[in-house]
């Protein structure tokens, strides 16, 4: 590995974090399946005690498969309609389920007071483009149709994700934005997957960087775009292809700075702020794609306080202690 100036409260783990992986196996189905397990078990947390939770089976929009939501509710009475957020997790297309953003569902749940919608999209490589991306969509039509009976307030739905979550986030809104679908009030894009194209400076450089490169990137695109795509991709799937901004949401946006994807985070913020849409925008000092795992460093500390505080300025309602 390169010699990165990482923020020193990381070193105790970097010896622990794979740099290059061989995506490129993973047409073999079964060696993903293996990976996929192995994240679910390792993904298991303690469940909170002023947080339900319940999982649900919807119907998808266009004959697909039904398609996994898992709801969260705060315990605490309600004398109104609460804010929603709908999440989606990350894993480069190809990885992650319900469980991967469980803890975080949790917390949003209890800590911001809203109902928290996590929906178990389908994955490359198995299911390309636009699969994923349509289930995400269509777990964000339920929530908002069937926002009298989760008890959120229809006009306060925020859309949040990580990593390739975020591209999805990215791509659902403006999928959103162009079928008429439901509108949201805020986007929450963190350390987003936005750009198919992989010539930023930040993805030149970073070719052996922890948890995400260059070379984990190239398959990550080559796999959710699938064997068969020909052509510039839609925006849906790179929303850093987007040739209209105007009318979106407000964002946040946070990168890292020794991660591939940082660059294509600041982009799509300043494009979108060059279109009219408020944005905010953070980049972490000293830190790498999937940093903040060790939740205990300072940055990290900071980068999760500052989730919280937009969220619930943007939902309109105060933090809880």
């Amino acid at each position: 590995m390169k010699k990165y100036e990482f923020d020193p409260e990381f070193e105790k783990i970097l010896k622990q974090l794979p740099t290059l992986s061989d995506f490129s196996t993973l047409e073999k189905i079964q060696k993903i399946r293996d990976i996929r397990e192995r994240e679910t078990r390792e993904a298991a947390v303690a469940d909170r005690e002023d947080v339900t939770k319940a999982d649900r089976m919807i119907p998808s929009r266009n004959g697909d498969p039904d398609i996994a939501l898992r709801i969260y509710h705060p315990k605490s009475e309600s004398k109104s309609s609460r804010p929603g957020i709908f999440e989606i997790h990350g894993g480069g297309f190809m990885l992650g389920d319900l469980d991967s953003m469980d803890a975080w569902c949790q917390k949003m749940a209890s800590v911001v007071d809203a109902v928290v919608v996590s929906v178990d999209y389908r994955l490359a490589p198995e299911h390309p483009f636009p699969a994923g991306i349509e289930d995400c969509y269509a777990g964000l039509v339920w929530m908002a149709d069937n926002a009298d009976e989760l008890g959120v307030d229809k006009g306060r739905i925020a859309i949040a994700g990580q990593s390739a979550g975020g591209g999805l986030a990215a791509g659902t809104v403006l999928m959103a934005k162009d079928r008429g679908g439901p509108p949201l009030c805020f986007q929450l894009l963190e350390i987003p997957e936005l750009d198919d194209r992989l010539e930023t400076s930040s993805m030149q450089a970073y070719t052996d960087t922890p948890l995400w490169n260059l070379p984990n990137a190239i398959w990550s695109w080559k796999h959710y775009l699938g064997p068969d795509h020909t052509g510039e991709p839609s925006a849906y799937a790179a929303p850093a292809r987007a040739k209209d901004l105007t009318g979106l949401p407000p964002a946040y946006i946070s990168t890292m700075e020794f991660d591939p994807l940082r660059d294509e985070g600041i982009n799509y913020a300043v494009a979108m702020l060059t279109a009219g849409v408020s944005v905010e925008l953070h980049s972490y000092p000293g830190t790498f794609h999937g940093s903040s795992m060790l939740a205990s460093a300072g940055v990290s500390r900071r980068g999760a306080k500052e989730i919280v505080e937009a969220l619930s300025r943007h939902l309109q309602i105060k933090p809880q202690k």
